[in-house]
């Protein structure tokens, strides 16, 4: 009898243990997972769903995820955010979507997006990092800049009323949003 219960607590014993290293190893596997998740995986995820962005230069946007791709994401608004600029995200539970990527336009790089938008040729507000808000037409987009004709936000590029040309460097971009009523990020 006294032999049997040394054998239930030392099964007991193995078990626990069993149960423990099992713990350990799904914790660390789950650490090891998610140190793989880009945050743009984690935006796919929650695809359609209202979010708050804050953004350098001390901005914050509400609007749901629309589009999302590896550098940039599109609100509700419309708006087009660079990833870069982003210091935060409230709204985003644990989810992501890691296999496959799917959603995630890894090929659409922002130059790409901007690239886009800039053959709409409507006018755009940018908001920069410094703060400073420009506004007019896109008139070529760089590896790593945007010209931008600058004008009014509610007026077409006519040359009479293009104030000058101005290179913006992407790392300068915080927010791209279309003029009222243009069809450029719809």
């Amino acid at each position: 009898m006294r032999w049997d219960r040394l054998f239930e607590d030392l099964e007991a014993q193995l078990d626990a243990d069993t149960v423990a290293s099992l713990v350990a190893e799904v914790a660390d596997r789950t650490r090891r997972e998610r140190a793989l998740v880009e945050l743009a995986d984690r935006l796919v995820a929650h695809a359609g769903r209202r979010v708050r962005v804050h953004l350098a230069g001390r901005s914050t946007y509400e609007g749901v995820l629309t589009e999302v791709a590896q550098q940039w994401f599109v609100l509700t608004g419309p708006v087009l955010v660079p990833l870069a600029a982003v210091t935060g995200i409230s709204g985003l539970g644990t989810g992501a979507v890691v296999s496959g990527r799917t959603g995630v336009r890894r090929r659409a790089s922002l130059a790409s997006a901007l690239r886009a938008v800039a053959r709409d040729r409507s006018p755009v507000r940018l908001d920069l990092v410094d703060g400073c808000v420009l506004t007019g037409t896109m008139d070529a987009v760089g590896a790593d800049h945007v010209d931008l004709a600058e004008h009014g936000w509610e007026q077409p590029r006519r040359t009479e009323e293009v104030l000058g040309v101005r290179a913006v460097p992407f790392a300068a971009l915080v927010a791209v949003r279309p003029a009222p009523g243009s069809s450029s990020l719809a």
